[in-house]
C-alpha cells in the first residue's frame, strides 16, 4: 500500500502533457499537486485527508467528506488547470469481494439515475493481483448483471463501471473533464489588460490554461465610465478566480490621458494612442506585480485597432512580450469560449469602457508608427504615465462561493 489511511472515497485525477515533460516532469507534477490542494481548500472541502501522487495519477482522498462536500470538491478539481479529467472513485483493498461490493453500490446509483445498460472496463497495472484485466471485466460484469438485473451492452452502454488495479483497487462509474493545459504559475505571470468586454477575459483564461498566472489591469475613466462598469470588471475577475484562485486587479485612472489625446492628437489616431498609453502603464504595473508579459484580447482584423498596422503601432512602445491568444479566432469562437468559462453574461452588461467612450469618428485602420510618435510629441507622455501609475488602486478578488461550488458537469 502507499500509505493511504484506509479504504474509502477518493478523487482519481488524470493529467496529460505534464507526462511528456521529461526531466521537468516532477516539478510540474508537484505544481499540480499544490494547485489541487489549494483548490480543495478554496472549495471548503473538509474531509480531504491527503493529496498524493503515484504512478502517473494524483489521488485526492476524501473518505471523511459528505456527499455535498465531495460534489463541491469535484467542481473545484475540474476547474484546475493541468487536470484532464477526474473520477470520483471508491478505493478498496486488493480483494475481490471488496471490488464487487463497491461496483454494486455504484451500479445501483447508476440504475437509479436511469442507466439501463452497462459494461465493465478493467486495467490491471498491479500484476500481483491474481485476475487479469479481461477476467475482471468478465466476472464483475456477470456479477453485476445477476445482482442488479442489469443488461450488459458492450457497444453503447449507458454506464461504464471501471476498475483500476494499482496499489489499491479503484472502482468508479463517472469521469468528468477538466480544462487540461499546465498548472497555473508554471508559465510565469502575465498582466492582463481587462477591458470589460467579451475578448479580454477569454484571453486571460486561455493563457492561464498554459500556466500563466493572470494579474488584471483595468483603465477607468470617470465620469465617462461609471461604478457599474468597474463592478463588471470586478465580477469578471471573480469568475476568473474560480479557475485561477484569487486574482489581483489594478484599476488605473485614465480620464486625463483620454482627454489629452482627444484634445491634442489627430482624431483618427485616438484609439491607437490610448492603447499605446495603456501598454506603457501596464508595463510599469507589471514591474510592480512581477509579470513578465502583457496579455491582450486582440483578434486580428476584428476592429480598426486590431489590424496588423495598428497592432504594430501599439507594440512599438512595449519592452516585454505582448501575448495575444485570440489573434486567430473569430468572434463566434470567442463568444463560445466566453459562455463555457462563465464570463459572457457579465461581459455583455451594457456599461461602456473608456475605449468605447472616446471612439474616433473615423479611426485609422493603417496607422504608421512614425505618425503615432509625432502625435505624442504634443503630449507630456512621461507625466501622464506617471500620474496614472501613481493613482492606480489595487485589490485582490476571490471567486463567488456559489460559482466555485457549482457543478462542473457543463464546464469545458
Amino acid at each position: 500500500m502507499d500509505g493511504a489511511a484506509r479504504p474509502g472515497a477518493t478523487m482519481l485525477v488524470r493529467y496529460g502533457e505534464i507526462g511528456l515533460k521529461g526531466a521537468n516532469r516532477k516539478a510540474f507534477e508537484g505544481a499540480l499537486k499544490r494547485r489541487l490542494e489549494e483548490a480543495a481548500a478554496r472549495a471548503g472541502a473538509a474531509g480531504v485527508t491527503r493529496v498524493r501522487l503515484a504512478h502517473g495519477r494524483i489521488y485526492v482522498d476524501c473518505e471523511e467528506a459528505d456527499e455535498d462536500t465531495r460534489e463541491r470538491l469535484l467542481a473545484a478539481l475540474t476547474r484546475t488547470f493541468g487536470v484532464v479529467s477526474v473520477s470520483p472513485a471508491q478505493r478498496v483493498p486488493l480483494e475481490w469481494p471488496a471490488v464487487v461490493e463497491a461496483a454494486e453500490a455504484l451500479g445501483r446509483r447508476a440504475r437509479l439515475a436511469g442507466a439501463r445498460t452497462f459494461k465493465v472496463e478493467a486495467r490491471r497495472a498491479n500484476k500481483s493481483f491474481p485476475k487479469t484485466s479481461p477476467e475482471i471485466a468478465r466476472e464483475l460484469g456477470a456479477a453485476l448483471a445477476k445482482r442488479l438485473d442489469w443488461p450488459v451492452d458492450v457497444q453503447r452502454p449507458d454506464a461504464v463501471v471501471t476498475v483500476e488495479v494499482r496499489e489499491w483497487i479503484y472502482v468508479f462509474a463517472e469521469t468528468r473533464p477538466g480544462p487540461g493545459g499546465l498548472p497555473l504559475g508554471t508559465g510565469g505571470r502575465g498582466m492582463l489588460l481587462l477591458s470589460g468586454g467579451i475578448d479580454s477575459p477569454v484571453a486571460g483564461w486561455l493563457l492561464a490554461k498554459r500556466g500563466l498566472e493572470p494579474v488584471a489591469v483595468h483603465f477607468h475613466s470617470p465620469p465617462y465610465t461609471g461604478e457599474k462598469a468597474l463592478e463588471k470588471v470586478r465580477d469578471l475577475c471573480r469568475v476568473l478566480a474560480a479557475w485561477c484562485g484569487p486574482v489581483e486587479l489594478f484599476t488605473v485612472p485614465f480620464t486625463e490621458v483620454s482627454q489629452q489625446i482627444y484634445e491634442r492628437a489627430p482624431d483618427p489616431l485616438g484609439t491607437v494612442l490610448m492603447r499605446r498609453f495603456m501598454v506603457r502603464i501596464a508595463e510599469r504595473l507589471a514591474d510592480r506585480a512581477g509579470a513578465q508579459a502583457l496579455v491582450t484580447g486582440e483578434s486580428l482584423g476584428q476592429v480598426a485597432s486590431q489590424t496588423i498596422e495598428s497592432i504594430a503601432a501599439i507594440a512599438d512602445v512595449a519592452t516585454r512580450p505582448i501575448l495575444r491568444p485570440l489573434v486567430g479566432l473569430d468572434k463566434a469562437e470567442i463568444v463560445e469560449l466566453a459562455r463555457r468559462i462563465g464570463t459572457y453574461e457579465i461581459s455583455v452588461r451594457p456599461f461602456p469602457d473608456c475605449c468605447s467612450v472616446f471612439v474616433p469618428r473615423r479611426p485609422a485602420t493603417r496607422p504608421k508608427v512614425e505618425d503615432c510618435r509625432r502625435a505624442e510629441e504634443r503630449l507630456d507622455v512621461a507625466a501622464l504615465v506617471e500620474a496614472a501609475v501613481a493613482g492606480a488602486a489595487h485589490e485582490r478578488l476571490e471567486a463567488w462561493p456559489a460559482f466555485s461550488a457549482r457543478s462542473s458537469r457543463t464546464d469545458p
